[in-house]
C-alpha cells in the first residue's frame, strides 16, 4: 500500500498506535519503548520556555502566489515523552521531502539528551527547529519525516497549492 506521497508508508513496530489529525501526530511504540510523540507540527514560530512548548500559527497548507515559492520562515515543533527506560543520548532526524521522497533541504540532526531526576518516572523534551528561506519548486504534497535513533516516528504533512487554482 502506498501513501499519498507516492511511497510506502512508514513501517511501525507491532502493537504501535498512530493517531493523526491535521495538526497533531501521536505515536506510541510498545514494541521498542514507551516513547510518545505528544506534538509534531509545522508552525509560524515556536519556543521552548522552561520546558513549555509555545506554538504560534500551526499550518498544513501553503497557498503560493507563484512557483517556485520561497517561504520566509517556519518552525518544526516537537514534544516527545520518554519513560525511564529511554534515559540516555538520542539523535532526532528531520527530513523535509517532496511527494517523490526527494529532500528539499539538507537533513537536520538534533541531539536529544534524556536525563531523569531521581524522583521522575517520565520526562518530556521539546525540540524546535527554525527553518529560513525554504523553497518549494512545485505544488504538491510534502512532509517532514521524523526518526529517532534511525527508528521512524512520524511524518508531518504539508500541501503546497497554487493560489491561482484556489480562486478559480
Amino acid at each position: 500500500m502506498e501513501s499519498k506521497l507516492g511511497r510506502p508508508p512508514l513501517a511501525y513496530p507491532t502493537e504501535s498506535v498512530l493517531i493523526r489529525t491535521s495538526l497533531f501526530c501521536l505515536c506510541t511504540y510498545t514494541a521498542f519503548h514507551n516513547m510518545t510523540i505528544q506534538v509534531a507540527v509545522l508552525c509560524d514560530a515556536a519556543t521552548d520556555y522552561n520546558g513549555k512548548l509555545n506554538l504560534l500559527g500551526t499550518f498544513d497548507t501553503i497557498y503560493a502566489p507563484q512557483l517556485p515559492q520561497q517561504h520566509p520562515q517556519c518552525s518544526v515543533a516537537i514534544r516527545i515523552y520518554f519513560d525511564r527506560g529511554e534515559e540516555g543520548s538520542h539523535l532526532l532526524n528531520l527530513n523535509f521531502v517532496d511527494e517523490d521522497g526527494q529532500p528539499i533541504m539538507n537533513a537536520i540532526q538534533v541531539p536529544v539528551d534524556v536525563d531523569f531526576p531521581s524522583d521522575a518516572t517520565f520526562i518530556s523534551r521539546n525540540v524546535v527547529v527554525n527553518i529560513l528561506q525554504l523553497t518549494f519548486s512545485k505544488a504538491g504534497l510534502y512532509s517532514v519525516d521524523l526518526s529517532l535513533d534511525d527508528r521512524p516516528l512520524s511524518s508531518i504533512p504539508l500541501a503546497v497549492k497554487d493560489l491561482a487554482q484556489k480562486t478559480e
